[in-house]
């Protein structure tokens, strides 16, 4: 039996607010990398600091996940 496909996610963690926000899922790496940059400006927009990005493949449980929802 196959197993299901794990996708590509953008982890983009900030340090301002504390905060890590999962984006996708993209079938590939190259498709996630195209996509990340609108993200990150966005969240620059709304004054994120500290902005870190990680593409991966991952099964993200939540799509945001902040300090203060801990």
């Amino acid at each position: 039996m196959e197993e299901a496909a794990i996708n590509w996610w953008a982890e983009i963690t900030t340090m301002s607010p504390r905060c890590v926000y999962y984006f996708g899922p993209f079938e590939t790496i190259d498709e996630a990398r195209a996509a990340y940059p609108g993200y990150v400006k966005d969240l620059d927009g709304e004054g994120a600091k500290g902005i870190i990005i990680v593409i991966q493949r991952c099964q993200p449980k939540e799509l945001t996940i902040c300090e203060d929802s801990i």
